[in-house]
């Protein structure tokens, strides 16, 4: 369920035959749920992250926004799944609630493990690190370990084809800040060396980054610009919807809804990445498995 309009959509055209529900889950009940559904052995969250997150800088937090992690408890009370996943920003864990959160799935008679997981570990092209709570009502679930998918970059996700424009790096309306991040990446790779353009963030990475690398974390706005160097000079272009669906590790046949690019990329930053969702649920069905060989 989600009550923003594209994410509902895109579910519902990734996964036709999926009960989506595209309502205010504080105001729909999970009794209206199970009447769609059925039984459910799991359930997979994302509580709101916009007022955890550090890419919020000083701006005022909302505690109603913070909130909607305790509807996990709401539902997994009525529903009673065997297996919860709840996934944030690694800055939820300061959060002054966050020990109440833990303690009513205990409660609820859940074996809680925590482990921040980075999805650049898993094969997608991209660092990206998150919180996740894991219970299982039956056992202790198992810790998540990479598997054996192979490292990727920058390079992996990009569409150099020419498919997209490119604009010079040195026009005339280029912002000061732009031109400061791609002189800092100049100044250290030389000037025949492509590079990403980083905007926002406290990283201390100088607004830029190498294409030997995984992708810093995607946000729900544009963040990332290619720049490479050509005879007529340094061209660049913001990476577009199908380039951050790749570093999300989302399969090729994903499909978009009919939205607008700036929809698409926070369909993107508000996602989880599939290989790490594949690889929790892959553990979660391990540890049953040794449960019945017992």
């Amino acid at each position: 369920m989600d009550l923003w309009g594209p994410a509902a959509e895109s579910f519902r055209l990734n996964f036709p035959e999926a009960n989506v529900f595209q309502q205010d889950l504080r105001i729909l009940t999970p009794e209206k749920v199970l009447e769609k559904t059925g039984p459910i052995d799991l359930l997979i969250s994302s509580p709101e992250c916009t007022h955890h997150t550090c890419a919020r800088g000083s701006k005022p937090r909302s505690e109603e926004s913070r909130d909607t992690a305790f509807q996990v408890i709401r539902y997994a009370e009525v529903m009673k799944p065997r297996w919860i996943t709840l996934e944030n920003v690694v800055h939820m864990k300061p959060w002054g609630r966050y020990g109440e959160l833990m303690e009513e799935l205990v409660r609820l008679k859940y074996n809680v493990r925590e482990q921040v997981i980075d999805a650049s570990e898993f094969g997608v092209a991209q660092r990206r690190r998150r919180l996740f709570m894991i219970a299982d009502l039956m056992d202790m679930p198992g810790q998540i370990f990479p598997g054996s998918a192979p490292r990727t970059t920058v390079w992996d996700i990009l569409d150099d084809s020419g498919r997209y424009k490119m604009t010079p790096l040195r026009k005339p309306n280029r912002a000061t800040e732009t031109l400061a991040r791609a002189d800092r990446a100049i100044a250290e790779l030389g000037p025949n060396m492509p590079f990403l353009i980083v905007y926002y963030g406290t990283d201390g990475g100088g607004g830029w980054q190498r294409m030997e690398s995984p992708l810093r974390t995607i946000t729900t706005v544009d963040r990332f610009a290619y720049v490479k160097p050509t005879d007529d000079g340094h061209m660049m272009r913001m990476l577009q919807p199908d380039e951050l669906r790749k570093a999300m590790g989302f399969p090729d046949n994903y499909i978009f809804p009919p939205v607008t690019r700036r929809e698409q990329v926070k369909l993107m930053g508000n996602a989880v990445c599939s290989p790490v969702m594949e690889a929790i649920v892959r553990g979660l069905k391990l540890t049953k498995q040794c449960q019945n060989a017992a």
